[in-house]
């Protein structure tokens, strides 16, 4: 069964529908289209259009054309609106303006990284130009390092690794720091607390590392949808920032369902385990061979999924190894692969911590299984 039926199949199954405590639609609806602004490279127009991008969304124009006239801007729409291209487009345009610009993008995890390094390459290899793009994070080997300082176009890392590994030694990195003109920070929203206050701190220093070095870089922040979005941006660059929130992507149907587990002693209040309700939940969806991501709280409960959801596959050979766990203390090599599979189909469901909340972007997940509250709205 596909999507659609599935859903009619849960709202007629009374033993599930009890259970459920409220069931949110939020409508689908089309895209509002602009033209590339003034300034874009032909070439890089015509990439885009090789890759089935003949037009941009109306928050793409409006970003990349503020961002062309040098301002400060904070990108806020839904996960899959293509907020990506609202940076990638004025970085890589700067880059074949000017060979010597260099770009810094910054992600809250290495899952994220390595999903929007693969996406740049797809451009860059297209372009045909010698555009360096490097992921420089704890996974990045000692030998490939050196390069990295030396002919980096664009430099992807993290919070933690710009302020270990980069700005102590800044005397290293002197060609990124002359002719740095971007600081893209995505997924602002996660710098929020301690962390965000951290980071805050860590970006006054570079930015003056820049002006020591002579440059002064523009920021582009993206973010999830939050309440104050244009505040958190500000205080945590200490820039004025253009807010863009007008999404002119479309989006399909979202069915959003809260499901409280049954009553199993109505003397004591105990209900049946979250885990094996979420067993059972997900099970509906990896049997019709729907894409479902899985997410737990700990490592522990999501080793427990994992075994249960790969027993329920037990039956159909090879069918094992497209149900993975991603979690932190994994391999580079294994997340990777797992990050692979997820965007092309390979791997059917994964069963997560938060160390993948900020790590996909893929259009062809259908199913998200939170076992129990994340902690904040924002992680929700």
């Amino acid at each position: 069964m596909n999507i659609d039926q599935l859903i009619e199949q849960i709202r007629s199954n009374r033993e599930i529908m009890d259970n459920v405590t409220h069931w949110e639609v939020i409508e689908g609806r089309e895209a509002v289209y602009g033209p590339f602004p003034q300034g874009i490279r032909q070439e890089l127009i015509e990439v885009l259009a090789r890759k089935g991008i003949s037009r941009l969304y109306s928050h793409q124009s409006r970003a990349i054309e503020q961002v062309g006239q040098g301002i400060d801007v904070v990108v806020v729409t839904p996960t899959a609106s293509g907020k990506t291209l609202c940076y990638n487009i004025p970085v890589i345009n700067a880059i074949l303006e000017n060979d010597d610009a260099r770009a810094l993008y910054l992600f809250p995890t290495k899952a994220l990284s390595q999903d929007q390094v693969s996406e740049l390459h797809e451009i860059l290899t297209l372009l045909d130009h010698p555009i360096k793009t490097y992921t420089y994070d704890g996974d990045t080997p000692v030998s490939a390092r050196k390069a990295i300082r030396q002919v980096g176009h664009i430099v992807v890392t993290n919070p933690d690794m710009l302020h270990s590994g980069i700005l102590p030694h800044h005397t290293k990195w002197v060609k990124l720091f002359e002719n740095l003109e971007y600081v893209v920070i995505d997924e602002i929203h996660s710098y929020r607390g301690v962390f965000g206050s951290h980071f805050a701190n860590v970006l006054r220093r570079l930015k003056r590392i820049c002006r020591f070095y002579g440059s002064n870089p523009r920021f582009i922040c993206c973010s999830a949808t939050i309440a104050n979005p244009k505040e958190l941006a500000e205080r945590i660059t200490g820039r004025e920032m253009v807010l863009i929130d007008q999404n002119g992507a479309p989006s399909g149907q979202k069915h959003m369902i809260f499901y409280n587990p049954p009553v199993v002693n109505k003397q004591l209040g105990i209900r049946k385990s979250s885990i094996l309700e979420t067993r059972r939940l997900a099970s509906i969806f990896l049997k019709n061979s729907i894409q479902t991501i899985v997410f737990a709280r700990s490592r522990l409960l999501v080793e427990v999924l994992l075994t249960y959801l790969k027993d329920l596959t037990q039956a159909s050979p090879g069918r094992q190894e497209t149900i993975r766990g991603y979690r932190g203390g994994y391999l580079p090599n294994e997340r990777r692969a797992i990050e692979r599979g997820l965007r092309d189909g390979s791997i059917l469901g994964v069963v997560s911590t938060n160390a993948l909340e900020l790590g996909i972007d893929i259009g062809r997940l259908q199913v998200c299984i939170m076992c129990g509250y994340p902690g904040t709205i924002a992680s929700a």
